[in-house]
């Protein structure tokens, strides 16, 4: 039996710049496992089509799943959903960021029957919107595009923009149902490693950017 969810690929954002982290934030390993590898293998339960959407293609094309870069030359997230939706062969898409290690497929699941009569599903912690654990419809393209094009890159701002087509889910609905709240941790700064990793993960963490440190004085002295 088919559990896919119906009408919705899979999206990974493996952009920006990792100013903040001495390695690769989508290849940070947790349990083990890289983070994209462990967001693929979820995805890969919930839809039968999977888009990363990165401007460095050549560090996951062993993934196997397609790889998109910007359409527009504009970098953030919005630019990112942008390209996912305007490819999708779905009429919605799921995205969710490349450094959350956590998602879980029940959340998903829950989020995915909201969809009815909304252009987008949200998840809202404290009256602060997630966009990057979502659901987004086709019909948001055209508006999508003319803010990017004006400059306005804000997925947030977005959002509010469109509040009347958006469907906000709250922490306390969320965790009401079941849900924890774990499918909402990134980890953008070593302190987010240190906060919410185990020791072993952590050891291999600072292992990879002591590596990255020595490569790049040698590259310093060549």
């Amino acid at each position: 039996m088919n559990t896919n969810i119906k009408q919705c690929t899979g999206v990974i954002l493996a952009g920006g710049e990792n100013r903040r982290m001495p390695v690769r934030k989508a290849f940070i390993e947790v349990a083990g496992e890289k983070i994209i590898d462990r967001n693929l293998r979820t995805l890969k339960g919930l839809f039968d089509k999977i888009l990363i959407v990165t401007n460095e293609p050549e560090y996951y094309t062993y993934t196997g799943a397609d790889l998109l870069g910007d359409i527009h030359d504009i970098r953030g997230p919005m630019s990112g959903l942008f390209t996912a939706l305007f490819h999708a062969r779905h009429r919605w898409v799921f995205v969710s960021a490349c450094d959350m290690p956590f998602i879980g497929e029940a959340l998903i699941r829950y989020m995915a029957a909201k969809r009815s009569g909304y252009e987008a599903v949200v998840p809202s912690l404290k009256g602060r919107p997630e966009p990057l654990f979502a659901f987004y419809s086709k019909r948001l393209l055209p508006f999508m595009e003319e803010a990017l094009l004006a400059g306005d890159k804000g997925l947030k701002d977005f959002l509010h923009n469109h509040r009347k087509r958006v469907q906000y889910i709250s922490l306390r609905e969320i965790t009401g149902a079941g849900h924890g709240e774990d499918s909402f941790i990134n980890l953008n700064t070593p302190g987010d490693i240190k906060l919410y990793l185990k020791r072993d993960d952590i050891h291999k963490f600072k292992k990879a950017g002591e590596r990255r440190g020595s490569c790049s004085v040698l590259e310093q002295q060549n």
